[in-house]
């Protein structure tokens, strides 16, 4: 019995612990979405020289990449927390 309210309680630090994660995550992410606004904006109101707008593109992608890492890193926590599976995120 004893193993059995540890184990709930190791359950329900991991959900505490993931949704927590999941809310930093999709704010990190709607912050990026802002970045990645503002630079599309630059690049259409101003007239740019070739390598500025290499720069803003590059600097584009590198958003958009890190947007879809952190994108697969949010569903991956929220699947786990909604099939009942979350587990204690340990960082090293």
């Amino acid at each position: 019995m004893r193993q059995s309210q540890a184990e709930t309680r190791r359950q329900n630090v991991a959900k505490r612990s993931m949704t927590t994660e999941a809310k930093k995550l999709s704010g990190l992410i709607a912050g990026l979405r802002k970045s990645l606004d503002g630079i599309n904006k630059q690049r259409a109101s101003t007239k740019l020289s070739g390598a500025e707008m290499g720069l803003l593109d590059e600097r584009r992608n590198n958003l958009l990449l890190t947007i879809a890492a952190l994108d697969d890193r949010l569903s991956a926590v929220q699947g786990l927390i909604d099939l009942g599976r979350p587990h204690v995120i340990r960082v090293h």
